[in-house]
């Protein structure tokens, strides 16, 4: 074998096992955080994204209404066969995750979206989150909580109206709606989860409208990078920030060929995707 220079360090041998496909679902552009963490960990990857926007917003619906779109969504994105599914929303999550793994598991895997409620406790509190009015307050989330975060002071705060306003890109809505979350947020709170995907997409705003009570900044616990990462592990694949970005893109709206909604074109994460190459077929 050929010795290195000296001062040299070895490169690290990545050995790829073969493309790999990840599909994501959602209603709308929540999806976003994830699907940039899946970028960032793995640009060779293709991605499958299936929204729904025949069918949002999925909050308000009933639950059984809700799984109905999900499984549909879903079905839509099999068609491609990815290698993963990671349901990018908390709500689908809650509601129709049971039902998901029913259809598709084991042949494919999916991953849900869990508020990253157990590493924001583990910094000791107090810590607020922030989540839709369906989600503030429900049996899944206080379980959450019990399980995750006893000990810990923790409130719940219900954020009406701003994934909607994010989904939208309202700049208006959006700071109108984290300002009236940002009112209900206690002024000791030095830990704030955010309990829905869409709102990664504005952390920094976020971030702004809540004063720490200390020297430290507001720490904001969102679940995308999380979520990647399981993805990555239930395919017993690695990360590998510096393959190649040859991954392409698929978008699916309501089941149907199309492309990025233009208000996913004015967050980053959306820019980021953008310039993925567009799959010519499903494969």
């Amino acid at each position: 074998m050929r010795s290195l220079p000296h001062g040299t360090a070895p490169r690290r041998l990545i050995v790829y096992r073969g493309r790999v496909k990840i599909a994501l679902m959602d209603s709308g552009i929540g999806l976003l955080a994830a699907t940039a963490a899946v970028r960032r960990l793995r640009p060779d990857a293709d991605l499958v994204l299936s929204l729904d926007p025949d069918g949002m917003p999925w909050g308000p619906r009933t639950p059984a209404d809700l799984t109905r779109r999900a499984l549909a969504v879903a079905e839509a994105a099999a068609v491609h066969r990815p290698d993963a599914l990671i349901v990018g929303c908390n709500t689908a999550t809650v509601h129709a995750l049971t039902a998901l793994r029913a259809r598709h598991e084991p042949d494919l895997p999916v991953v849900g979206t869990v508020p990253a409620i157990k590493p924001a406790a583990a910094g000791g509190g107090p810590l607020a989150i922030w989540a839709t009015p369906a989600t503030t307050g429900s049996p899944y989330q206080r379980d959450l909580i019990k399980r995750f975060a006893a000990g810990v002071t923790v409130t719940e705060v219900p954020c009406p109206g701003l994934a909607e306003a994010v989904e939208r890109a309202d700049d208006t809505a959006i700071d109108e709606a984290v300002a009236a979350a940002a009112a209900l947020t206690p002024d000791d709170v030095t830990t704030v989860v955010l309990g829905c995907t869409h709102y990664e997409l504005v952390a920094d705003r976020i971030r702004a409208a809540v004063p720490s009570p200390g020297p430290q900044p507001l720490a904001l616990h969102g679940s995308a990078g999380a979520v990647a990462a399981q993805a990555l592990r239930r395919l017993g694949e690695q990360p590998a920030p510096d393959a190649p970005a040859t991954g392409t893109l698929t978008v699916l709206l309501s089941g149907r060929p199309g492309g990025l909604p233009d208000a996913a074109l004015t967050y980053p994460e959306g820019g980021l995707l953008q310039a993925a190459v567009p799959a010519r077929t499903a494969q």
